[in-house]
């Protein structure tokens, strides 16, 4: 029952936060409201205060939750396969979209992340992504995540490698699909790399 009530819960919050981010694209973050994005997806607003503290962390868990599902994706690699084609395979199980977006999606995207209303949220959940992926890591690789700086550098790295993809999405014109970008730089960095630790 409770393996149930988690993925209710889950498809809540990824519902609100896929109104959220929706609303912000279209319509510019300094003009939404959580009634809106409540009624959006198909709340009341006081579920949607259960789920999120503000329409800011509604609109970045998405990123969050797409490091998780990678760190996921990692752990379920399997353990013999070299560690940067377990890591690659594991971002791209996540990233690998080859659709081609609108380019007003793209646009609203783009207008929406340069948004100072949504700076300090985004600072938040970065370090959370690092943190989430790290730890995936120092399982994979057999170090402590608190102690060993090779699981915190890969991940900033990784991090950082998927953002450059999606600012290279955002501003394409004409627009491509995020896939190909983040595989090109997940290969920059396969390049760099020296090997395991």
């Amino acid at each position: 029952m409770s393996g149930l009530r988690e993925r209710k819960k889950r498809a809540t919050r990824e519902a609100l936060s896929w109104a959220a981010l929706k609303l912000a694209v279209d319509r510019g973050v300094e003009n939404v409201l959580v009634e809106e994005i409540a009624a959006e997806a198909g709340v009341s607003p006081r579920t949607f205060n259960n789920y999120f503290s503000s329409k800011y962390e509604a609109i970045v868990w998405r990123e969050l939750d797409r490091m998780t599902q990678i760190g996921d994706a990692l752990r379920e690699r399997p353990p013999r396969e070299p560690f940067w084609e377990a890591i690659t395979k594991a971002v791209l199980a996540v990233y690998d979209n080859d659709t081609v977006p609108d380019k007003s999606w793209t646009s609203g995207v783009r207008e929406m992340v340069n948004s100072p209303l949504l700076f300090g949220e985004m600072l938040k959940v970065h370090a959370a992504m690092e943190r989430a992926l790290a730890e995936a890591i120092a399982e994979r690789v057999g170090l402590d995540v608190d102690k060993d700086m090779y699981p915190r550098v890969v991940a900033g790295a990784v991090g950082a490698a998927c953002g450059v993809a999606q600012q290279q999405w955002v501003s394409a014109d004409p627009p491509m699909p995020l896939g190909p970008l983040v595989r090109t730089a997940l290969g920059h960095l396969t390049h760099l790399q020296g090997g395991e630790p």
